[in-house]
């Protein structure tokens, strides 16, 4: 049987493969039945000298046909909205409704909507010019850029459809898309809407383009090539690392999503509270999904109390009473169990949970772990091993005093957040606690769960290592999201025919401007 063909400089084209793949459905744990090809070097040399000459096409890029390709890409999406949710499906084992048809999929288009806007205005751009020495910058495009999509949101994190996509467009790059081995079929529903629309657009052949898998050793050579530009990856720490080592050697910038705990802290007085509602709340946030979002909250802290033990009962019945929820492949359910095991063995007691799931296709056990304070201190970095699922450890602290330290032993986490009471009881132990994880966090919450990244201009989805590999960006949030696409670009003393529209004098554009110290 043939294998699905790669998009290669604007064609859909049979791959110079060094073997084939399919797909499973997680629900069934059966192979769907189409091959896909394992891409060799010379698909990606190809596919690097496409997204070149789109480059270099695109060298003063016009943003008003960016816009209107991610706009007309958006609408295609929702033309084809029953094929890409179906064939998601089956390859994420993900509900049709609401999470891919009601919820994943306006929110793809809404951020490729809003990545077009951002393409207009340019303001990401964020131009400055200094009159006096006649000296003017911009960020402008980086070059081809790699994006490795993830398996848990195979829609709005898709390396052709999801957030790196729009931004690394919208900011002017050809991207080269490594489909996520989970959902090679809905990338490629994806990639034929991507390749109509930027046709539409009259973009250059190479600027959208789609390969399934790789081996790590050419993965690891495309992000290191001197024709790429960037790299996005969301994924797993240890293969991520790995892409990080080979381009940082290379001094290419890599923009990585790896792995976070999501700490959630409830101070005593809001247990006392309203505990009862509180279980319910954190049961809800760590399985939704079968806990398998980067936001999951996998840890919780609590202060010893009667309130905590109280607590502690309500979520333990909560998570038994639960049907465990279907994992995304077979390497995610032993990956969990593997975790577990790890945890279990530097100290954590099992509340409930670790064994065999009672859902369909793969799944296992809604798993809670409890860990006092002390323990945790004694081995925190063992302690924070994530378990990607629907699982959480919780740490019993003796005193605020513990609780600090738990805190400030944390690595990098994309979120982090602490419940309080409204009364002001537990203001002291807040202002405590509140700036050490202001710290290890990108995006601090109050008396709100975690799970879920809102597409907004403010939203950091980033955080300190390991979370990311860089605090000061973030993979949601647009325009900011752009930057990561984007290199400075600095102008001396040439002349103003030579200059970017949006550096010349006379520009009339919408683009907020800093002139002479001054936005304009």
């Amino acid at each position: 049987m043939s294998s699905a063909k790669v998009l290669i400089a604007g064609e859909w084209r049979d791959s110079d493969a060094t073997g084939t793949y399919r797909a499973e459905n997680p629900s069934t744990c059966q192979a769907l039945p189409c091959d896909y090809p394992v891409s060799s070097w010379s698909d990606c040399e190809e596919a690097l000298n496409a997204a070149t000459s789109a480059f270099l096409a695109l060298r003063s890029p016009s943003a008003e046909k960016i816009a209107n390709f991610l706009e007309r890409y958006a609408t295609l999406i929702e033309e084809r909205a029953d094929a890409l949710v179906e064939m998601a499906h089956q390859e994420t084992g993900l509900p049709k409704s609401p999470r891919l048809a009601d919820v994943e999929l306006p929110r793809t288009t809404g951020q490729l909507r809003q990545a077009a806007a951002a393409a207009r205005t340019g303001n990401w751009r964020q131009p400055i010019i200094d009159s006096a020495n006649n000296i003017r910058s911009c960020y402008g495009s980086i070059g081809p850029v790699i994006v490795f999509g993830p398996n848990n949101f195979p829609f709005a994190f898709g390396s052709i459809s999801g957030g790196d996509f729009a931004a690394a467009i919208a900011a002017g790059n050809p991207v080269i898309a490594k489909a996520n081995s989970s959902h090679p079929g809905t990338s490629k529903l994806f990639a034929e809407a991507a390749q109509d629309a930027a046709g539409a657009a009259g973009l250059p052949d190479g600027m959208v383009q789609l390969i399934y898998r790789t081996s790590h050793s050419i993965g690891e050579q495309l992000v290191t090539d001197p024709r790429t530009g960037a790299t996005g990856y969301t994924g797993a720490r240890k293969a991520g690392l790995k892409l990080k080592k080979a381009a940082d050697k290379a001094g290419k910038p890599i923009y990585l999503e790896l792995s976070s705990v999501n700490p959630v802290v409830l101070l005593p007085a809001v247990l006392e509270e309203k505990g009862a509602a509180l279980a319910e709340e954190f049961t809800s946030s760590c399985l939704m999904g079968a806990g398998q979002f980067c936001t999951n909250p996998g840890m919780l802290v609590l202060i010893k109390s009667d309130a905590a033990e109280s607590f502690i009962s309500a979520v333990i019945e909560q998570f038994s009473a639960n049907t465990s929820g279907t994992l995304l492949s077979a390497s995610v359910e032993k990956s969990l169990h593997e975790s577990h095991k790890i945890l279990t063995k530097a100290g954590a007691e099992v509340l409930c949970g670790t064994g065999e799931g009672n859902g369909t296709g793969y799944n296992v056990a809604n798993t809670l772990l409890r860990v006092t304070g002390f323990r945790f201190l004694h081995d925190p970095e063992t302690m924070q091993t994530e378990a990607f699922g629907n699982s959480s450890l919780i740490v019993v602290a003796e005193n605020i005093n513990e609780a600090e330290k738990v805190i400030a032993a944390l690595e990098g986490n994309l979120t982090g957040c602490i419940y309080s009471s409204e009364s002001g009881a537990d203001d002291a132990s807040y202002d405590r606690l509140a700036p050490v994880l202001r710290q290890k966090t990108g995006r601090l919450l109050n008396d709100k769960m975690p799970t879920g990244v809102a597409v907004s201009p403010a939203m950091n989805h980033g955080g300190p290592y390991p979370a990311t590999g860089h605090p000061g960006f973030t993979a949601v949030g647009i325009p900011a999201a752009l930057l990561r696409f984007g290199m400075l670009h600095s102008f001396d003393n040439v002349r103003a025919h030579r200059l970017p529209d949006i550096l010349k004098d006379d520009y009339d554009g919408p683009t907020q401007r800093l002139i002479d110290g001054v936005w304009k």
